[in-house]
């Protein structure tokens, strides 16, 4: 998903330090989610087999759940990406989400 590689001394809060036998060898930092987001999609498509446009209500459904969980919908325009991805409007996106959560 694109991580970058710095000294370990380098690493931010939000970075991965990898250590070995007890010494910070490397640091990773990954890539935001709205810079992921695109290859979360592509990836789920992949374990699909089928773009996700093709997929019925129920599996889209599954699809928003995932997302949801991992943050998707916490980025900037994080919900436009998806509908044009899943071939349905953001308010159908939104009633996705709205299902979920019992509204």
């Amino acid at each position: 998903m694109g991580g970058e590689m710095l000294p370990p001394d380098e690493a931010g809060p939000d970075d991965v330090v990898l250590a070995w036998q007890g010494a910070d060898i490397v640091a990773v930092r990954l890539p935001q989610l709205a810079d992921s987001l695109d290859h979360i999609l592509a990836a789920m498509e992949r374990r699909q087999g089928r773009p996700l446009a093709e997929l019925d209500r129920k599996a889209k459904q599954e699809v928003v759940r995932i997302l949801e969980a991992r943050g998707a919908f916490a980025v900037r325009h994080g919900v436009e990406t998806v509908a044009g991805a899943l071939g349905v409007s953001r308010f159908t996106v939104y009633n996705y989400l709205n299902r979920e959560k019992g509204v």
